[in-house]
């Protein structure tokens, strides 16, 4: 069975979809805020969420990139913003779809069925990794086995390598979902901030072995079940 997660801050708005979606088979949950909704993405793990920007804690974009960070979970955008603008940074931030309100049930259904066949060949999400002697939780932004930390930039860039594990992710692809799109040749942040990573994950920093540099390409990042023993 389908999992939704719709978020909207309009009562009869998610009563109406949790009505059509449950008569067509869909399980359905349902959130009022931003919070709310991080929250339940990570213990409900949808295989699509259905998400408006006017939120009343936070503005729907900021949900977007904090689902980008460990999920790659299909995410539709259902928002009265009908300005090119919201749509484009929307859409930048990690979005699927982008559908406006009003809207038909119809159509909604059919961009959910659409958005989770394309899902269905792509890779699960991990939300739970390891890293040298450390399992770090990529959602809730966890450590266990050491005490370290890691900075939220930080985070973004390893959960960018391990939605992709033992791929090259480009170096315009990291800066773009990272930074944003203004910073693509901006490959120095990388450098950086892969450095930083591997000293603080990696048993031996100057000979990894999961967070790998592709000279002149990317990036990837090789899950600790694929290592040689």
């Amino acid at each position: 069975m389908t999992k939704v997660l719709i978020v909207d801050d309009e009562p009869q708005i998610l009563r109406a979809l949790r009505i059509n979606l449950k008569a067509r088979g869909y399980d359905v949950e349902l959130a009022p805020d931003g919070a709310t909704a991080l929250r339940a993405a990570g213990s409900y793990l949808p295989d699509v969420v259905v998400l408006d920007l006017g939120l009343p804690d936070m503005d729907g974009v900021e949900v977007i990139r904090g689902l980008r960070g460990w999920s790659a979970t299909p995410i539709i955008v259902l928002s009265g913003r009908t300005g090119s603008d919201d749509k484009v940074e929307a859409l930048d931030a990690g979005a699927d779809d982008y559908v406006t309100k009003p809207f038909g049930v119809d159509e909604l259904l059919a961009r959910i069925r659409a958005a989770t066949r394309r899902h269905g060949a792509a890779p699960e999400s991990r939300r739970f990794v390891r890293v040298g002697r450390f399992e770090l939780d990529v959602a809730d932004h966890q450590i266990r086995g050491g005490d370290i930390r890691l900075t939220p930039t930080e985070w973004q860039l390893l959960a960018a390598l391990v939605r992709n594990p033992g791929k090259l992710v480009s170096q315009r692809q990291l800066l773009h979902d990272v930074w944003g799109p203004q910073y693509a040749t901006e490959t120095n942040y990388l450098r950086q901030y892969m450095a930083q990573l591997r000293r603080k994950l990696e048993a031996d920093p100057a000979h990894p072995r999961q967070l790998l540099t592709e000279p002149g390409m990317g990036y990837r990042f090789v899950p600790a079940e694929e290592l040689p023993a």
